[in-house]
């Protein structure tokens, strides 16, 4: 039996296990890739290890194409530089952003709409006092606009996939224009300064990307779940007429990458 392409049951993964795997292959071979701490890590590390292994990692804190023995604990972790081709600054890594070499981003959101806009910020009317504080930004819009590509990973619920986010800290593909706030495609404010943006959500229920208009549909359906369910856990009615069918699960390789070779030590996964 070829062990490569084995695909496990529904009760041998945890949800962590196929969020990683479904991020892993996003990554194309050769792409120079963006990753933050935690899942973005084990999804880089695995791609390089299967299906992408002359991709390059850059880690916020400095390191261009560490390949660390096992995960580091954060983006700052010293590990991160073991075999780096570079290891310096942040100002450096973001460098890379702006001069447009990374080709993709790994990043998290705590809301997003159907056009991909994302609120990292706070919960509530901005203008006023919120009703709760984010962690902020922190690279997220920076990193977003100037890779060709991102990835976010989400939790799946309703107060997360909303008709529209209470504050936009990074663009979607429609935007709103200033002073009218009438949502309109991201080309027409960006104009030559329009890089990238969101290629796809993956969340704990299932996979999305964009379509021709920027708005997001459901592409596959992880195992254990129905369209309709996903669709009912957005707040915006959620285009399901294209989905594929389930996301395929991992493999006992992929598996075993990632619980043996990747993340031993269980920094990340349960």
């Amino acid at each position: 039996m070829n062990t490569m392409n084995d695909y496990v049951g529904p009760g041998d993964f945890k949800p962590i296990d196929l969020l990683a795997v479904a991020a892993a292959r996003e990554v194309r071979d050769g792409d120079i890739v963006f990753a933050g701490t935690g899942l973005p890590m084990l999804a880089i590390a695995l791609a390089q290890l299967t299906t992408a292994p002359n991709a390059v990692c850059i880690y916020e804190a400095g390191s261009v194409d560490g390949r660390p023995i096992s995960i580091p604990t954060s983006v700052g972790d010293a590990r991160c530089s073991y075999q780096a081709a570079i290891a310096s600054g942040t100002f450096d890594v973001t460098n890379q952003l702006q001069r447009g070499v990374v080709d993709l981003a790994f990043l998290g959101g705590a809301e997003i709409d159907r056009y991909g806009n994302v609120n990292t910020t706070a919960i509530g009317r901005y203008g006023l006092i919120p009703q709760k504080r984010l962690p902020g930004g922190g690279g997220n819009s920076d990193i977003n606009s100037l890779a060709r590509r991102t990835v976010f990973t989400m939790v799946q619920e309703k107060r997360r996939f909303k008709e529209n986010v209470d504050f936009i800290t990074s663009p979607g593909w429609r935007i709103p224009k200033w002073p009218g706030g009438e949502m309109v495609p991201k080309a027409e404010v960006y104009n030559k300064a329009m890089r990238g943006g969101p290629s796809a959500v993956i969340s704990d229920m299932g996979v999305f990307y964009f379509d021709a208009d920027g708005e997001m549909y459901l592409d596959t359906v992880h195992p254990g779940f129905t369209p309709e369910q996903v669709r009912d856990n957005c707040s915006f009615d959620l285009n399901i007429s294209r989905v594929k069918g389930e996301t395929l699960p991992p493999t006992r390789h992929e598996l075993e990458l990632l619980y043996k070779t990747i993340d031993p030590e269980g920094i990340f996964l349960p």
